[in-house]
């Protein structure tokens, strides 16, 4: 349904899925850092190189849409999905860096939860858009939105308990201000995760 608008020069679903699967590196590199005692300096970097990757994508995507006459869906559902994608890997680097920052030391069973929920939505964001190339595939792309959204209500309930018991057992005030900025960026994360398939939605409905 989609390929007959689709134009040969440029792949607009290679770069989608491309983009998205630096989203699901970047999502399973911060599973490995929330696993360890502190982050690097060399992980740091490494977590930068993989958002820098993601951008250059999105800059691509969004400079061939300025030249691209026919499209495959509607001009502002690319750019829209091509921004939203690129949020998660920002927001993934941002923890990474503020886990730096702040100089977290330690593992934290509540991070470590959090990583791998939000594993399990970008892999499932990717699927969404991996399903978007052909018609065929709706009932695919739909139940993985359905599935980000449900880990976006897991991810809401995991920030409200473990921010309860922040506020109830930490005893240093820059400790649980660190902490709150981390765990508030790590269920956004998942509220961007949902944000993507929101536009994937709009887009499958468009086309139906």
């Amino acid at each position: 349904m989609f390929l007959r608008f689709f134009t040969n020069q440029f792949d607009f679903f290679d770069r989608f899925e491309e983009q998205v699967g630096h989203a699901v590196e970047a999502a399973r590199f911060f599973q490995e850092v929330a696993a360890q005692n502190r982050v690097t300096e060399e992980m740091l970097i490494r977590m930068a190189q993989i958002e820098h990757q993601g951008d250059n994508v999105a800059h691509t995507i969004i400079e061939q849409l300025n030249k691209t006459f026919i499209t495959p869906f509607d001009r502002e559902d690319i750019h829209a999905l091509a921004m939203e994608l690129d949020d998660i890997t920002d927001m993934i680097h941002n923890i990474v860096s503020r886990l730096r920052v702040y100089d977290i030391t330690g593992v934290d069973r509540n991070l470590v939860e959090f990583a791998a929920v939000i594993e399990q939505s970008v892999r499932a964001v990717a699927t969404a858009i991996g399903g978007l190339r052909h018609s065929k595939n709706a009932r695919v792309v739909f139940d993985a939105c359905v599935e980000v959204n449900r880990l976006e209500n897991v991810g809401d309930v995991m920030r409200n308990r473990v921010l309860a018991e922040l506020f109830a057992t930490a005893k240093d005030p820059i400790l649980v201000i660190k902490w709150k900025d981390i765990y508030q960026d790590a269920e956004t994360v998942l509220d961007v995760c949902e944000d993507v398939v929101h536009v994937v939605d709009s887009i499958m409905v468009k086309q139906a």
